[in-house]
Formats: C-alpha cells, structure tokens, sequence
C-alpha cells in the first residue's frame, strides 16, 4: 500500500484528489495539508511514500518545500509530485531544479496519476518527453544547471544502456532484469553514470544527457 500526501491550499481540489484516490487499488491517502508548512509538519508526523505537492501556495510555496526537503537527510524526505494547474515552463523548471521527481497537470486521468505515484513510490521519475523537452529549454533560457553542461567523460557501451532505461523511468531492479545482471552492478553503473554527468541525482543524469545528444 502506497501512503500518499495530497497538499494543495483550496480544500475543493484536495477532497476531489483525495475521492478519485480513494478509487484506485493500493493506494492510501493518510493526510491532508493546506500550505507548505504544514506539508512539512505532516510529512514529518505520517512519514507518506509519496506527496502531491501544488506550486502556488500560501505561507511557503511548494518550491520551499521541496528545496526544504532537500536540505534532509534522504531517508526522511519523500519523492514530490509537483501537481498544479499551471502549465510554466518557468515553474517546471524550478520544481525539477529544487528536487521534484515529476510533473503532472491538474487535469490528467485517475490512471496517469495513479501510474505516476506507483513509479515515484518505487525510486522512478516522471519525465514524459515533452516535459524534457521545456525543461532543456528552460536551462538554455535561464542558465545552465549548477552542474554545467560540458561534454562528460565518455560513457561506456553498458553505463549508456543503462542510462536509456534511465530515462524510461525504470528502477535499478528493472534494469537488472533487464540487462540480466545483478541489481547490485546496475547500481555501480548508475553511480558512474551520475559521476560521469557530473551530476547528484537520475533526473538530472537524463536532462543533461538529453541535452548532449546521449539519448
């Protein structure tokens, strides 16, 4: 059962999250916050396995939340699911830059839904191509990552494979499968990788090798 957060501040829009939720098989909507400190105050109390988080909210926004999260030890700080009515590029941006590990509109079906919580609960991201596509366009338009975008030390045949399922939102115990290979060395393969990008995490591992032509 995956335990899930919904903060948004208009009560109408969480109740209707929390209805359709509550339809949908493994599921467990355990709480409710109305701005980002509270977010972080039942985040703490009732430890969910992923939260919906709005951008625009009074009070502290659900940026500060996520940068506030990042700022945690990661045992403690949930995968956020930036769910907002806003479709900026501006703010895709920054969401993913301060540690959201997907994005979806307000006005996706039960079933996006439901298969993005299941992905971020399982260590995957939601990065659909056409969000790639305005994120990489965002940092060309507002400056590249604090990591930068220089040309990586060379990716070997297998660390490449593995980057590409990577990018298909995979888990390390999927690619295992996948290349038939113990999850142990896919996850020293996704460490190289992250390394040799010269960043911390997977998001940013396929945004940048999306935008050195890797993939």
């Amino acid at each position: 059962m995956t335990r899930v957060l919904i903060v948004d501040d208009q009560t109408l829009v969480r109740q209707g999250i929390r209805s359709l939720l509550e339809l949908a098989d493994g599921i467990d909507v355990v709480g409710e916050a109305g701005d980002g400190v509270e977010a972080l105050e039942r985040i703490d109390a009732l430890a969910p396995d992923v939260v919906l988080l709005d951008l625009r909210m009074p009070r502290l926004d659900g940026i500060g939340v996520l940068e506030a999260l990042a700022r945690r030890d990661g045992a403690s700080a949930p995968p956020c699911l930036i769910l907002t009515t806003f479709d900026d590029d501006a703010a895709v941006l920054a969401g993913m830059r301060a540690g959201a590990k997907g994005y979806l509109l307000k006005d996706v079906s039960l079933d996006q839904l439901t298969d993005a919580i299941a992905a971020l609960a399982q260590g995957r991201t939601m990065i659909t191509p056409a969000l790639t596509e305005r994120v990489m366009r965002g940092l060309r338009s507002f400056g590249s990552d604090p990591g930068g975008f220089e040309t990586p030390e060379g990716l070997t045949e297998r660390e490449t494979e593995v980057l590409r399922l990577m990018a298909g939102g995979y888990s390390n115990k999927e690619i295992a499968g996948a290349l038939d290979v113990a999850e142990g060395t896919v996850k020293n393969h996704v460490s190289s990788v992250l390394s040799k990008l010269g960043v911390r995490d997977r998001t940013r591992a396929v945004l940048k090798a999306v935008d050195l032509g890797l993939l």
